[in-house]
């Protein structure tokens, strides 16, 4: 079984991955909006849900992906945005 740390780690290694489409290149206010990635931060506890590296790697691309159909710059901030998809998925 994977540690919160292990996975704060990989989070954070993933997000800082360089960009190789447009999608992509949310990771970095994803990496932005988290800022602070120890296990202090209580708004990773989301990754508790997670059993693999590969599912927290599909939750961030699902996220980058829901930001190119969904993100309206002209109505929301992309801070809310990515809060929304943390808490609500």
């Amino acid at each position: 079984m994977l540690s919160l740390n292990k996975k704060i780690q990989h989070l954070e290694n993933y997000l800082s991955q360089p960009n190789e489409n447009y999608a992509d290149s949310f990771k970095e206010d994803i990496l932005m909006f988290i800022d602070d990635f120890t296990n202090q931060n209580k708004l990773l506890s989301f990754l508790n849900n997670f059993n693999s590296l590969e599912g927290i790697e599909n939750w961030v691309d699902n996220l980058c992906s829901r930001i190119v159909l969904k993100f309206d710059s002209e109505g929301e901030e992309i801070n809310d945005f990515i809060y929304d998809y943390i808490q609500f998925g």
